[in-house]
């Protein structure tokens, strides 16, 4: 098989370096547990969607950390398509294998199916036209200061095991000095300037752009996820989908990674993320009370409790997170496709009943999606906490197709 070969020593002992007091994200979804790492070519770096400009389609991406597909995974998008937010009528499932590397036999549903190298920039056509593929090595348009971030999360971590207090809802009271050393640690790296540690990063990129009229038959509000699975599992096997076993799974930036097994231990964390990234959508919001316990960790850094995003404080204390907990757990990357404008992560969360006159929100290849969560969940607005990285190295495009930047020599 063609990707049994793509152990990258390298980027391993960056994952490995990266370990210390708290088992968290080491970037978006990179690397996430030991299942990944031993076969990142079945690792979900991250997930893109969002509605083009001209409100007639959807596009879609996804990178993947080992840097080629393999003929033993199937790479799945699930989109599914509601009237209001979380309620869908409608799912369509793309799927697509590769025997190549770089030529996947991809699969909208039942209603077109593209085969071939899909490779060159300008993608390979549908049979019936009603979606195109490109498959190829492009710069990893994610962008982060994870050691920045691995300092911060650490100081957190040393000031509850040193016994900061925490109220009733589970959320630390760290003194001036505590959380001031916090947020200056997540804006730097190493003391300096924050940098982005997957500069330059090369990532497999699956990109596809399909016709919104053959997603959004059940209402304009669609929810996507990214799936990997393991072909050729025997059906019946324990966590059987399809005809295979799922690694990986994402929907929204850092969800995962940023609020599951936070302050595990490595091995702990591990377990818990491989049961979250295994799980179907009926199990997803067994997730939120381990959910709700991270949020109120987030919610003490700023040294007010209670003003995270959805954080309520009528509540009885247990049930303060519970809100933004579920709306988390049900892990779908949201794109409102009656608004063409895509200039604001996570709009569609945000402005749940006016959700129409406002932008499209999925994610594109260009938002800082890294400030804008972390800074809903300390400071209950969309900006405020800075990790100083604000813009990756790449030029990418929300306009022009396949959207991300091409490759270029870096630690690959």
């Amino acid at each position: 098989m063609f990707t049994r070969s793509l152990a990258n020593p390298g980027r391993f002992l960056v994952a490995g370096a990266l370990a210390g007091v708290c088992a968290f994200a080491n970037a978006s979804d990179h690397l996430d547990t030991a299942a990944v790492i031993a076969d990142p070519a079945s690792d979900i770096g991250d997930i893109y969607a969002w509605a083009s400009g001209d409100g007639k389609r959807l596009n879609l991406v996804m990178t993947i950390v080992g840097g080629k597909f393999s003929d033993h995974v199937r790479y799945e998008f699930h989109v599914d398509s509601g009237k209001s937010l979380g309620n869908t009528a409608t799912t369509t499932k793309i799927s697509c294998e590769f025997n190549s590397a770089f030529a996947p036999d991809c699969r909208l549903g039942d209603i077109d199916r593209a085969r071939g190298d899909a490779s060159a920039e300008s993608g390979l056509d549908g049979e019936r036209h009603r979606f195109r593929v490109f498959a190829g090595l492009r710069d990893d348009p994610f962008f982060n200061n994870v050691r920045g971030t691995r300092a911060a999360l650490n100081v957190a971590g040393a000031a509850m095991v040193e016994g900061a207090p925490k109220d009733a809802a589970g959320c630390p009271h760290f003194d001036a000095r505590t959380r001031a050393k916090i947020l200056d640690e997540w804006r730097h790296t190493d003391g300096q300037a924050g940098s982005n540690l997957l500069a330059g990063w090369s990532t497999a990129a699956l990109v596809i752009e399909v016709d919104l009229d053959v997603l959004n038959a059940g209402g304009p509000l669609l929810g996507v996820w990214a799936t990997t699975i393991v072909r050729g599992v025997t059906p019946g096997h324990k966590h059987h989908l399809d005809d295979g076993v799922p690694i990986d799974r994402m929907g929204r930036a850092l969800t995962g990674n940023a609020l599951i097994g936070l302050f595990d231990t490595e091995a702990a964390a591990d377990t818990r993320k491989s049961q979250y990234n295994q799980a179907g959508p009926a199990d997803w919001l067994a997730f939120a009370p381990e959910v709700g316990a991270s949020l109120a960790i987030y919610d003490g850094f700023d040294g007010h409790c209670g003003n995270q995003w959805l954080a309520d404080l009528n509540a009885p204390k247990a049930g303060r997170y519970a809100k933004l907990a579920l709306l988390l757990a049900d892990d779908r990357l949201w794109v409102n496709t009656d608004a063409h404008a895509c200039q604001q992560y996570l709009s569609a969360e945000l402005h749940q009943r006016r959700v129409a006159k406002r932008d499209c929100g999925g994610r594109t290849p260009n938002y800082d999606a890294v400030d804008v969560f972390r800074s809903l969940l300390v400071l209950g607005r969309t900006s405020g906490v800075d990790d100083g990285v604000a813009h990756d190295d790449g030029q990418h495009s929300d306009l022009k197709f396949p959207f991300l930047a091409p490759s270029r020599p870096g630690p690959r």
